[in-house]
């Protein structure tokens, strides 16, 4: 089936069975597509019908209801159609409906209809908690019924659970943690995970959802509180009007509850004498709890943040005062016993966040739960997959909800962006400066504020700085052999043209007009957003940005704010009644899926109006399925502090694992502390080294790219070129490119094979449970294993090589054994990479731009020791032809006994291939080790397509 045909089946309600049955009896009814179970109304005093559909021989869909019929129900994330050949079979007993696949397993209770999954040899895999797994709440939403359906899993204590989307707390494996799903900048909402027992779970819900440990966060005046002077009930709270320890408080009182989590929060909780702007807070005392064990506590927090318990410092945190973020620490308490508390906060501004909750420990029992708390929805329904590893059970997800696009080969080169360029001079004086320096560059991105201060929305250009945008682009392409990201925000302001269109058609959210809500530009101006659920809305913002910025010759999209920020730091109620009125009902039941929607609108504008080149979209948040839609997710407006790029490195790769390929983030962070804004001497070097080790982990994301606030983020703006923040970070730039050959075969294989290119440890090395917690540590395709430096003035960095196979430094080809911790060496300029045994891997030329010259020669490095393959795959890296097959693989083999490389027959073809080319061929091993760059004995071959077999 051609993308074209599966997109349309994205709006087609996905039937299900219209059966009713006597609630009086146990029954099952078999289906075109699977079984309806009718739980026992004598035992469990409530009729409940599940049904189980097959989708795929290792995909089973689940839906309950709380009483007997099943409707149909139109689903935004879902777009798979069912093989109509599929085969199962059935089996009832005294207790139980079974369904078996070829490959998968489901048994379904009937007195509680719990459903439990089995492999095709019987053995379990997961099953539904049962009794009292599933739940359904009812609920009222906008004047419409509707109910809070939840389902708990039972697994056992060999399990783990990753994916989730992208979240800030820097937890990998979310075993006994808390997700909560509410897109906000920096957090992404994805509701599928997976295990390493092999199998997902993707929840089709869109509502704010709770997932894993979903017990709640209590407030702390729950826990037992005791002042600094030992006076039971509160904390001891002093406010300082300046940052001195030693002064004087302007006010000391007794505080239970430190809750500021949201906008305007802190406006009615802070003292009136308390100036958050330039003073600090300290609460002194202690907490204790009944409960013996471990807790959590949780802070939102805005400013500078230390906290201790027992005099040990747990968090030492700064985020940006308008840009809150969380922090997790778990603390032991123990039974009759106080442990010392002590929270210092410097806000930093007038508008302050900072809240702090706790969660008491959990049973052994809970700790094998996990489960989905949906707020809204009028069923549950959730997809069970299982799969042979986590690429199959990826493979499955992408089969429900959509393929990834393979992104034009320039959006894999370097992409410089800045908070902002101000001027179209500006962006051309960068380009020219990359390109006089030959600093390699493919992609410039302007950034928001290129309309006038008052016309937010027009999506015209600022004739005052940006005279002739038609000519900058045709320069930037011409000259320059660069393209230009632009922005655009669903985000209108009132009474300008675009507004008063949208308006008249109904397609505006305006609750946030009847607020008279000002934002922060200038004098603050009254703004909304378009309604993304509305298709004609959807539709007319993209005939809005294609007329008035596509036709330029525009190339790729910066959807910002897209979850949608309509007021940014709001609480969710506050959301819901900003979203109020929704094209597809009340803004509770979809609220998370606008960043979905919105993305369709463009991908679906563009391909339709431009349908021969290829659509990029970056977009702040994302959803179950946006990578259907050429999205890709950046992690928003981070801080440039070393924490803030040591949680990017668990985001990434739990973002990955919930199965959307494309992920970045703005190397340096976005919001800089003042120390860096206008450095002494001190400050700048630990900001070049900063940026340095960022750099130098952005090379291997999926997407490279530099984006910040001031300090400029261009290499020459950071150090002078003697410096070795220049030169690290121009090498892994050139670096970047000449694994060209390497990175766009990733590309490929995610879209063609369903691969994953950001991959946590636990995808390729399960068998190795050590891998399983390692959150600092990932795998860059099949064959480089990445170990980012994220600690100010670290020379080296401790690494696990993971078990099974040898390992070799990328840079000298020294030869490690797997299975063990080493040391590895990280000079400043350099970041510990090592290369699996096995691996073969593609180099190609020295590049100013992805496009500079096609790779008629490649470098092929063998790295022997074990067995290896790889498939290197071309096409034209603009259009969309290869979904019609125009595209080349070359299979490479190698054979560790025999020590020798099959260069396999080329299959398919496109226009513009290179039909004969130049291998170069280097074999590595313990007793001959290498590296790129070094000094290496090649073999060289002339390749036409036609089998090779080479001796190494």
């Amino acid at each position: 089936m051609n993308l074209s045909a599966r997109l349309l089946l994205s709006v087609i309600l996905i039937p299900c069975l219209f059966v009713k049955a006597d609630p009086g009896r146990p029954s099952f009814t078999r289906t075109k597509d699977g079984i309806i179970v009718y739980t026992d109304h004598a035992i469990t005093g409530k009729t409940q019908a599940v049904k189980l559909e097959v989708v795929a021989e290792n995909i089973i869909r689940v839906i309950a209801v709380p009483g007997t019929e099943i409707f149909a129900r139109q689903s935004l994330v879902t777009v798979y159609s069912a093989d109509p050949n599929l085969r199962w079979e059935t089996k009832e007993d005294t207790g139980n409906v079974t369904l078996r696949t070829k490959k998968l397993t489901a048994i379904v209770r009937k007195s509680t209809g719990a459903v439990s999954f089995f492999d095709v040899s019987g053995k379990p895999i997961l099953k539904e908690k049962d009794p009292h797994g599933r739940s359904f709440e009812p609920a009222i939403y906008e004047g419409k019924p509707s109910w809070k359906p939840s389902q708990t899993f039972q697994s056992d204590s060999s399990d783990a659970w990753y994916g989730l989307g992208q979240h800030q707390d820097g937890i990998l494996n979310y075993r006994g943690q808390q997700v909560n799903f509410f897109q906000n900048n920096t957090e992404v909402a994805v509701p599928f995970l997976v295990s390493p027992k092999n199998y997902g779970i993707l929840w089709d819900n869109y509502s704010l959802t709770t997932a894993g440990n979903t017990r709640p966060f209590r407030p702390l005046a729950t826990l037992a509180l005791q002042s600094a002077a030992g006076e039971p009930g509160w904390l001891t709270a002093s406010y300082f009007n300046d940052t001195a320890t030693a002064s004087r408080p302007v006010i000391q009182k007794a505080e239970a509850d430190i809750n500021m989590e949201f906008l305007g929060d802190s406006r009615k909780t802070l003292p009136t004498e308390f100036d958050p702007a330039k003073g600090h807070v300290v609460w002194e005392g202690s907490i204790g709890s009944k409960i013996s064990g471990v807790h959590k506590l949780r802070f939102i927090y805005g400013g500078y943040l230390r906290v201790w318990v027992d005099g040990h410092l747990l968090i030492d945190r700064w985020r940006k005062a308008w840009n809150p973020a969380p922090a997790l620490v778990e603390v032991n308490l123990a039974d009759n016993r106080q442990s010392a508390l002590r929270i210092e906060w410097k806000p930093e501004g007038s508008e302050s966040y900072l809240a702090v909750k706790w969660q008491e420990p959990l049973s052994r029992d809970e700790i094998d739960q996990f489960a989905f708390a949906s707020e809204a929805g009028q069923c549950i329904d959730y997809y069970f997959i299982h799969g042979s590893g986590i690429d199959e059970v990826i493979a499955g997800y992408r089969k429900l909800t959509g393929k990834a696009p393979i992104v034009p080969k320039w959006a894999l080169g370097f992409w410089q962006s800045r908070e902002r360029y101000k001027t179209q001079q500006e962006i051309l004086d960068v380009v020219a400066e990359f390109r006089k320096r030959k600093i390699p560059l493919d992609n410039i991105v302007l950034d928001w504020s290129y309309w006038k201060e008052a016309e937010w929305g027009s999506q015209d250009f600022d004739p005052a700085r940006f005279p002739s945008p038609d000519s900058m682009i045709d320069v930037l392409h011409k000259k320059f052999n660069t393209r230009l990201m632009i922005s655009v925000w669903p985000k209108f302001y009132e009474g300008i043209s675009s507004y008063q269109q949208f308006d008249k058609e109904g397609w505006l959210y305006k609750r946030n007009i009847a607020d008279r809500q000002r934002d922060w530009i200038g004098k603050g101006y009254i703004s909304t957003f378009y309604d993304a659920f509305n298709e004609n809305a959807r539709k007319g913002f993209w005939d809005l940005i294609h007329e008035k910025i596509y036709k330029k010759g525009i190339d790729a999209w910066w959807m910002d704010a897209s979850e949608p920020d309509i007021l940014s730091n709001v609480s969710p109620e506050k959301r819901k009644q900003q979203m109020s009125g929704t094209a597809l009902g009340p803004a509770a039941e979809v609220l998370n899926a606008y960043p979905l929607q919105n993305a369709k609108g463009i991908y679906e504008g563009q391909r339709s109006t431009d349908p021969d080149k290829r659509v990029f979209l970056l977009t702040r948040s994302g959803f179950a399925g946006s990578q259907r839609y050429a999205a890709a997710i950046w992690s928003g407006d981070i801080g440039a502090t070393w924490h803030d790029m040591q949680a990017q490195i668990t985001a990434g790769i739990n973002f990955s694992l919930s199965g959307l390929p494309y992920w970045t983030m703005d190397i340096g962070g976005f919001v800089v502390e003042q120390r860096f804004e206008k450095p002494d001497a001190q400050n700048l070097e630990e900001w070049r080294e900063l940026m340095t080790r960022w750099y130098q982990f952005g090379a291997f994301v999926p997407l490279f790219r530099s984006h910040g606030q001031y300090p400029y983020r261009e290499i020459f703006n950071i150090a002078p070129e003697t410096h070795p923040a220049y030169k690290s970070m121009l090498y892994y730039n050139q670096l970047r490119y000449r694994l060209m050959p390497y990175i766009y075969s990733l590309a490929g294989s995610a879209y063609h094979s369903d691969n994953t290119i950001m991959r946590g440890l636990v995808m390729d090395f399960a068998a190795d449970k050590k891998t399983w917690n390692i959150s600092d540590e990932y795998m860059f395709g099949p064959s480089l294993l990445i170990n980012p430096v994220y600690n100010y003035r670290s020379k080296s960095r401790s690494v696990y090589l993971p078990a099974g196979q040898g390992w070799y430094d990328f840079y000298s080809g020294k030869w490690y054994a797997g299975g063990q911790q080493i040391e590895a060496a990280a000079p400043y300029e350099r970041m510990p990479v090592f290369v699996k045994a096995g691996a073969i891997l593609p180099l190609g030329p020295d590049l100013q731009y992805t496009s500079e010259k096609p790779a008629d020669t490649i470098t092929l490095y063998v790295y022997q020791g074990s067995n290896g393959a790889f498939q290197l795959y071309e096409d034209d890296g603009l259009n969309y032809h290869y979904e019609k097959g125009e595209f080349s693989v070359i299979p490479f083999r190698y054979a560790d006994k025999s020590g020798e490389l099959q260069i396999g027959e080329r299959t398919g073809k496109y226009p513009g291939m290179i039909s004969k080319r130049v291998f170069r061929v280097a074999g590595i091993s313990p007793a001959k080790p290498g590296a790129p760059g070094a000094s290496v004995k090649f073999k060289q071959v002339t390749y036409d397509g036609r089998p090779l077999t080479i001796k190494l």
